[in-house]
């Protein structure tokens, strides 16, 4: 263990601020090739002539590794810190976007987009969010949570229209170029300013008290460590509660609007560019949207929020296949700001709820939850591929997410009073 004995003693912002800008850039980084499927289905199947199954498929494993990577990459963290861990995920996704520019068959696809960015972004999820909130912060953890998962949605703002235009004009593989430029520019920020403990500086976490006693993580193996939590975790009620209400905001989000939104406004006529400037605006809502319910995360109950959350996503699913138009018109814009708002709202309180229900094990276990998250992700995106390949539209998919949201909002509310174990 390591003893803290004084607190810091340097003027200004405690360092925790400037990890925590450091790691808000890194998943800004990481979230420009999340942004890019929607984006290249339609240029992906104009080109190759794959079906939009088959591309969908690609999208499936990556999402299914962003989840399932994530739990160990808590724990990777813990073994070998979080600098190392976040800047080879980097470097991954950079290598994954950057060779999909040559590839010429849909298992090089497969390869790519699903396993090398996969890997790369699940080492990056929101897992390292919570690693950063938990070791650096007592104070302010439920708003800081909300402003780093608040990166993704702004790297899905910044990246997602030029991406679009980069699409449509030189061309596809210059987008997945620019992605993995991108990635690699952060690598140096993370390896400079990155550090794993305040210990590491001679400090104490923002807001805990001088003189703090911690207890530095065993050093175990990062995959059985990740494997014992999940089976203690998996033997407790709000466990299951917890990861099948996050699989259903994955089918929800990334899998389906994330993924199809673009090419079902393709299908009514809208363009591509202006698609995209939809989900763009998505992100703006969303930051703000995430960082105040990382704010009612701490003043409200979280089981609350998520219920509350889930059922109005749920609402404005169920609406959405009248609004689709070739035009923006001032019913979808209303969509789009409202469903903005609920985005990624729900997982600050669902971190604050592993958190509260397991202790030090909240991250490693909110890395199994974001697994199903990712995994209901990969479901959707299949499903909702598949849909449209059979059916000729989307409805039926944006029918089933709705309903499965307030299936969400059910299990949420059941979930009962946190306790610590």
């Amino acid at each position: 263990m390591t003893v803290i004995t004084n607190s810091p003693t340097r003027r200004g912002l405690h360092r925790a601020w400037y990890v925590a800008a450091v790691a808000f850039v890194a998943i800004l980084g990481s979230a420009g090739f999340r942004a890019t499927p929607g984006v290249l289905i339609t240029p992906l199947q104009e080109e190759f002539g794959w079906s939009a199954g088959t591309i969908s498929l690609a999208v499936s494993v990556n999402l299914v590794l962003y989840g399932l990577t994530a739990p160990f990459a808590a724990a990777l963290m813990d073994r070998f810190g979080m600098r190392r861990v976040v800047a080879i995920a980097l470097l991954l996704i950079a290598a994954g976007s950057g060779l999909t520019v040559l590839m010429t068959a849909s298992w090089q696809l497969l390869l790519c987009w699903g396993v090398l960015v996969g890997l790369g972004t699940g080492s990056m999820a929101l897992v390292f969010a919570a690693t950063v909130v938990d070791r650096w912060f007592v104070r302010h953890r439920g708003l800081v949570t909300g402003v780093l998962t608040a990166a993704g949605a702004t790297g899905q703002l910044v990246f997602l229209p030029v991406l679009a235009q980069l699409a449509q004009g030189p061309g596809w593989r210059f987008a997945s170029l620019t992605v993995a430029v991108a990635a690699l520019a952060v690598v140096p920020f993370v390896w400079w300013l990155l550090r794993d403990r305040p210990e590491d500086v001679g400090t104490t976490a923002l807001g805990a008290p001088p003189g703090e006693v911690r207890t530095e993580p065993a050093r175990t193996n990062a995959a059985l460590r990740a494997v014992t939590v999940l089976a203690s975790a998996a033997r407790t009620r709000p466990f299951w509660l917890l990861a099948g209400g996050f699989a259903i905001c994955g089918a929800s989000t990334n899998g389906l609007v994330g993924t199809h939104f673009i090419p079902a406004a393709h299908d009514h006529g809208m363009a591509e560019p202006v698609a995209a400037g939809l989900l763009a605006i998505i992100g703006i809502f969303d930051i703000a949207g995430t960082i105040a319910s990382g704010w009612l995360s701490d003043k409200i109950d979280p089981k609350v929020l998520l219920g509350v959350y889930y059922g109005l996503r749920g609402l404005s699913l169920m609406v959405l296949p009248g609004l689709f138009a070739a035009t923006t018109e001032p019913s979808m814009l209303i969509f789009i700001i409202f469903y903005g708002l609920d985005w990624v709202a729900t997982v600050p309180p669902t971190v604050a709820l592993c958190r509260r229900i397991y202790g030090a094990d909240g991250a490693v276990v909110f890395g199994w939850v974001f697994g199903s998250h990712q995994v209901g992700a990969a479901f959707a995106a299949i499903g909702a591929g598949l849909t449209r390949d059979h059916l000729g539209a989307y409805d039926l998919a944006w029918y089933a997410a709705g309903a499965l949201c307030l299936l969400a909002a059910g299990m949420s509310l059941a979930i009962g009073h946190a306790r610590n174990r």
